[in-house]
């Protein structure tokens, strides 16, 4: 049969259609282009993978990804303070990746490159995210939050960009009913009372304490709606003041005071000092069990606020009612 130029055409066309399927060496298996999103930052909008298999996480990223079910291929370097607080199943994610460095300018670029990552997550200070911007942008789709990102923000959007959103949506219900339940149960307390959170660090001077107004408090003001003391709008927070010891009866004007204890209910060793002077110890909130001891293991994911919720329930429950 004699092929019109026409058929002779699509004949061609077909062939070569086939020819392109297979491919060379005989792999007759095509390979789809990558799928991407967009994910919204600090830096802006990134284009990163759908499904990220090789995330590395710099600075204050690691442990929220790794609370949300992610496993990082390379970490900076965690405290050990902040690593007792998660639990062993987390620890050993930490563990398994691989350290890149400290966090900021001292990460190492090569041993980063040698991991392959697909994406890269980073929350530290500007100054020193803008010294590795352009080093880690070369390597992989970087996304980048200052610290003034609010926590739950920071959460949503590592979550997004990890691919981890089933277990941040989870944790974010039950997150909503614990805070549903600790404004019912203690209402009237929370309506009522005047509360004051103190605190005192390891690098706290001497004989010092402070009027904190950040950390896990900011939960129980913002979300439950408790009246605790906080610096004015546009002003430096109240717990960057070191207040000297002799202000501790200053204290008595607040029917409840919370301080941080550790798991086991003790007072953190840097806040240990301020509950063994004569001055805590006569003050009335002290005095009358109206000084709360609260464990706070973080407030930048949701896990450790949860544990922070318990506790705060559990030390609600323990008010003697009012007199």
């Amino acid at each position: 049969m004699t092929m019109t130029p026409l058929r002779r055409l699509a004949a061609l066309l077909s062939a070569a259609l086939v020819l392109s399927a297979c491919g060379s060496g005989g792999d007759n298996t095509a390979t789809a282009p990558a799928q991407t999103r967009t994910v919204k930052a600090g830096n802006g909008s990134v284009e990163v993978p759908a499904d990220p298999k090789r995330v590395v996480t710099i600075g204050n990223t690691t442990l929220p990804f790794i609370d949300m079910g992610g496993s990082p291929v390379g970490v900076t370097e965690v405290t050990a303070s902040e690593l007792g607080l998660i639990p062993e199943d987390q620890k050993a994610k930490f563990t398994a990746a691989t350290n890149v460095g400290a966090s900021g300018d001292q990460v190492d670029m090569e041993k980063l490159a040698a991991l392959k990552p697909d994406l890269i997550l980073a929350q530290l200070p500007d100054s020193e995210f803008q010294q590795i911007e352009k080093q880690l942008k070369s390597i992989a789709p970087t996304l980048y939050w200052g610290l003034d990102t609010e926590w739950k923000a920071l959460a949503g959007s590592i979550a997004e960009a990890g691919n981890v959103t089933a277990a941040l949506g989870a944790q974010q219900e039950e997150f909503k009913k614990k805070i549903a339940k600790i404004q019912e149960t203690y209402r009237e307390v929370i309506g009522g009372t005047s509360f004051v959170n103190v605190d005192r660090w390891e690098s706290s001077d001497p004989g010092t304490f402070s009027v904190a107004d950040f950390g896990c408090v900011e939960i129980a003001q913002d979300d439950i709606g408790m009246k605790f003391p906080k610096a004015a709008e546009g002003q430096d927070p109240l717990g960057w003041t070191s207040l000297p010891f002799e202000q501790i009866a200053e204290l008595a004007k607040y029917d409840v005071i919370t301080y941080p204890v550790d798991a086991d209910g003790k007072a953190k060793p840097a806040f240990a000092p301020v509950v063994e002077t004569n001055t805590w110890k006569a003050l009335p909130a002290v005095s009358s069990g109206r000084a709360l001891g609260l464990f706070c293991p973080g407030n930048n994911s949701y896990q450790p606020v949860l544990r922070y919720l318990d506790s705060l329930d559990r030390a609600l429950a323990t008010l003697p009612a009012k007199k």
